[in-house]
């Protein structure tokens, strides 16, 4: 991996570099994914099963387009009992997580003659797209689907390409029965989203679109974002490590490979303080990459986006992390626990030396499904609040209204909203005639 020393210029032409890696740059698609939003919008199941057909090679029909009870039973006999169990596992440490996130509507009375609150209602169908084809990710079904799940949505659609075959990966289709899927559909790329957003013959519509996928499944939910609710428009994955001479080179290495071989846009960052430490990451990189099977993936994910920079001190080092906002954020310093305090841009923090980031991709229970290129500065992984919403509650009696009516008139009068002043004033229009005669 290249060592670079950290100055500003430096970082400013990293930022710049990883900002060309999100959906929105990739402006070229836009017009082949809109086409298909609108086709699949106008003509529904017809120009769904044409996109698949035209991509995937598959041939689907309105009987054979959703998941059956028999495709899942047959999906359960292959997937092998140790790996069913991990997934159960892993299940349970996402839902107590999940859990944890739950919001409760509250109420205030403590002004005599009013009721102030927030009611939290869930929402009524949620969507979630899963990458498939020749690829499994159960991980991902169980991210997406669970909290759904536990913040109380009444259905959940799911929506995966099938392989060449028709059939979906046995242990995908037991991650969404397991997690709570209520029906799956054969279908991916930019067609499953507009199927989702506008509702065909056989797939409902959703409120809300989770999940992700490549670059048309991105651009296809930035489209149709107002007509549905969607999550985030994800970019490649990437990983920050911050460490200093105290920690493991091997480790580092392992983890910063972890996010390397997803693929070639993939980012992978160290910021260290010790140059030393620095040369022996990256002999340790050359290493791990000779003998994994992904190599040719890792290194040009390396050779674009991989660096380790080496900073004159700790501040500097925390205060970049901080301006890269990472999606997957590593602590292996002497002081961990302190460094994180100082952290506020980061999708997920991994603090010490054992808390590697395929424990929050599989296994931990905080969700994988996180902000990317530099996003985490203002948004937050997914989460239980993805799926509820909000609605205010306002109750005031007679008497409460009639001692605040001419504020919100003065109000009201303020902003030449006259409709406004008398819908309170209309009222209390008896009394204040009377008020006027006396």
């Amino acid at each position: 991996m290249r060592i670079l020393k950290l100055d500003r210029e430096t970082i400013h032409r990293i930022l710049t570099d990883l900002l060309k890696r999100s959906p929105n740059q990739y402006t070229q698609y836009e017009n082949s994914v809109n086409e298909i939003i609108a086709d699949v919008r106008e003509h529904g199941d017809r120009a769904v099963f044409a996109c698949t057909e035209k991509f995937d090679g598959v041939r689907l029909t309105a009987e054979t387009v959703e998941v059956t009870e028999e495709e899942i039973a047959e999906a359960y006999r292959q997937v092998q009992p140790e790996l069913l169990h991990v997934i159960r596992k892993s299940k349970e440490n996402i839902r107590v997580y999940h859990e944890k996130q739950k919001q409760y509507g509250w109420f205030d009375s403590s002004i005599p003659g009013t009721m102030l609150g927030q009611k939290v209602t869930p929402i009524a169908r949620a969507g979630v797209y899963v990458p498939g084809g020749k690829a499994a990710y159960p991980s991902s079904v169980l991210m997406n689907i669970i909290p759904a799940k536990v913040a109380g949505v009444e259905t959940i659609i799911m929506t995966t390409p099938c392989g060449r075959d028709g059939k979906v990966t046995p242990a995908t289709l037991v991650a969404a029965r397991e997690a709570g899927a209520d029906r799956i559909f054969k279908i991916g790329g930019a067609q499953a989203i507009a199927a989702m957003a506008f509702g065909t013959e056989s797939i409902p519509k959703v409120d809300k679109i989770v999940g992700p996928g490549n670059i048309y499944v991105a651009l296809a939910k930035k489209a149709v974002f107002g007509h549905v609710s969607i999550d985030s428009i994800a970019g490649p994955s990437e990983i920050l490590v911050l460490a200093d001479e105290t920690a493991n080179p091997r480790y580092v290495a392992a983890d910063l490979l972890s996010q390397a071989e997803h693929d070639e846009l993939a980012s992978a960052i160290l910021i260290t303080t010790s140059e030393a430490f620095a040369k022996m990451v990256s002999e340790e990189v050359d290493r791990f990459t000779a003998e994994l099977s992904r190599k040719e993936i890792i290194r040009k994910s390396l050779e674009n986006y991989g660096y380790i920079l080496v900073a004159p001190d700790l501040d500097t080092a925390i205060e970049t992390a901080n301006e890269i906002a990472s999606e997957h954020m590593e602590i292996v310093t002497a002081n961990a626990f302190d460094v994180m305090t100082r952290i506020r841009n980061a999708g997920a923090i991994f603090i010490g030396e054992y808390s590697s980031e395929p424990l929050g991709d599989y296994f931990a229970g905080p969700n994988h499904v996180l902000p990317t290129n530099g996003t985490a500065k203002f948004f937050s992984p997914l989460s239980v609040d993805d799926f509820v919403k909000k609605s205010s509650i306002i109750y005031y009696s007679r008497e409460a209204l009639q001692n605040v009516y001419q504020d919100i008139a003065q109000f009201a009068a303020c902003e030449h909203l006259t409709a406004h002043a008398n819908s309170v004033l209309v009222r209390f229009e008896d009394e204040d005639s009377e008020g006027e005669e006396k």
